[in-house]
C-alpha cells in the first residue's frame, strides 16, 4: 500500500517541478566542481576530519527540492539527477559512489517527510533531517574508501563532525535559503510559494 501510494503521488509531479529539480541538480554539479578544490585543500591540511566539515553542502540540493516542492519523490529524483550529472561531468570517486550517495540521502529524506505528511518543515525538523542524512553514507563510504581502517576515535570524531556539518550546512542552510525565497515570484507555482501566500493572506 505504501509503495502504491508513493508511486501514485510522484506521478503528480508537474513539468515545472521536474525543471526545478533539474536546475537544482545542475547547480549542485557546479558547486561540487568548485568544492572539489576546497576538498583537496582541506584533505591536505587535516585529512578526513577537516574534509568532513563541508559534507553538508553536498546534500543541500535534494533537501531544498523537498522543501520547495513538498511531494513524494522530490528529493529522490533530484539526488538521482544530480548523481547522473556528476557522472557525466566526471567524478574522481567513481560513478557508483555518486549513485549510492544519492540513494543514501534519499532513503532518509523521503520516509521522514512521508511520516510528516509533507506538512512539517520547521527548524527542528530541518535540522534533524540534516543530521539524519549523514550516518548512512558515511558508514558505506567507510568501507568503500577504506576509512574503516582508521582508529576508532578518528571514525567517531569524524562522524560527529559530519553530523554537525549536515545539521548546519544542509538542514539549517536549506531552511534559511528556502525562507529567503518563499515570498518571491520564482517559487509561487510550488508548494513553498503557495504556503507562503496562504500564510500572508
Amino acid at each position: 500500500m505504501l509503495k502504491k501510494n508513493f508511486v501514485q503521488e510522484w506521478r503528480k509531479i508537474t513539468l515545472m517541478e521536474w525543471v526545478l529539480m533539474a536546475l537544482l541538480a545542475a547547480m549542485n554539479g557546479v558547486l561540487t566542481s568548485l568544492l572539489s578544490h576546497v576538498n583537496q585543500l582541506l584533505t591536505s591540511l587535516g585529512g578526513s576530519m577537516l574534509t568532513s566539515t563541508i559534507v553538508g553542502l553536498y546534500m543541500v540540493y535534494g533537501l531544498l527540492a523537498m522543501y520547495i516542492i513538498r511531494k513524494p519523490g522530490a528529493a529522490l529524483f533530484t539526488y538521482l539527477i544530480g548523481a547522473l550529472m556528476q557522472i557525466m561531468i566526471g567524478t574522481s570517486y567513481g560513478p557508483w559512489s555518486a549513485i549510492i550517495a544519492a540513494l543514501c540521502y534519499a532513503v532518509i529524506v523521503e520516509p521522514l517527510f512521508y511520516l510528516f505528511r509533507y506538512k512539517r518543515f520547521g527548524w527542528s525538523v530541518m535540522l534533524f533531517t540534516g543530521v539524519a542524512m549523514t550516518p548512512l553514507w558515511y558508514i558505506i563510504a567507510a568501507f568503500m574508501f577504506g576509512y574503516i581502517h582508521y582508529e576508532s576515535w578518528v571514525l567517531i570524531v569524524t562522524l560527529v563532525i559530519r553530523c554537525i556539518s549536515g545539521m548546519l550546512l544542509c538542514g539549517w542552510l536549506t531552511k534559511w535559503l528556502g525562507d529567503r525565497i518563499k515570498h518571491t515570484r520564482y517559487v509561487r507555482p510550488f508548494a513553498l510559494g503557495r504556503d507562503a501566500m496562504d500564510r500572508s493572506a
